[in-house]
């Protein structure tokens, strides 16, 4: 089931602060990872029950998670890439605004680790996009992972009529995961502030 992982070093790696625009893609990369394979994984073991394993080793349905996950996974980055330089900016005084280069950072990164080359490039095309348009002061406070939450249920590889039935617990299963990955961002940066 490990192939079926996002290759990165270790995504339960605890940082102490953030400090550097390496820390801070960082943690974006590893908690947009972590996220993205505990809300989808958790979903369709759920979902599938006691055939879980033997679902995975189906070709096609390996196919269609890995899909999924790409997609997912991209848009939990621009999500939290929006959100911690939205807090960066409004709470901390950040000045210079890196979102775009770090967010094209790990795009480029992960295509070196098996994303398609055209889910990196729609995916940078929606966040240049959205960057031109979102208000950096008040992004974080105007539900900022509601879209990786919609591609979660959106591109889940199960039938449209039990989705139906899942979306509101879906929908708060990312929330959570969420919640604890903005509680570990405050923490990391509790003492940080540019000037």
């Amino acid at each position: 089931m490990g192939e079926y992982f996002f290759p990165l070093k270790k995504i339960t790696s605890k940082f102490k602060k953030i400090k550097s625009k390496k820390d801070l893609q960082d943690f974006i990369q590893e908690r947009s990872a972590h996220v993205t394979q505990t809300t989808l994984y958790g979903y369709l073991k759920t979902r599938i029950g006691t055939r879980y394993v033997a679902m995975l080793e189906d070709e096609k349905f390996a196919e269609s998670i890995n899909i999924a996950k790409w997609n997912i996974y991209v848009t939990a980055i621009s999500d939290l890439t929006f959100y911690v330089f939205s807090v960066l900016i409004a709470q901390k005084n950040l000045k210079q605004n890196d979102a775009a280069e770090v967010f094209n950072n790990i795009i480029i990164y992960e295509i070196k680790n098996g994303l398609d080359k055209n889910i990196g490039k729609k995916a940078n095309e929606n966040f240049v996009k959205k960057s031109q348009v979102i208000n950096w002061n008040k992004y974080y406070l105007e539900s900022p992972f509601k879209d990786s939450g919609l591609a979660l249920y959106n591109w889940s590889p199960i039938a449209d009529e039990l989705k139906v039935l899942d979306k509101e617990i879906v929908l708060n299963s990312i929330k959570l995961k969420w919640n604890l990955v903005q509680n570990d961002f405050k923490e990391l940066t509790k003492n940080l502030n540019f000037y």
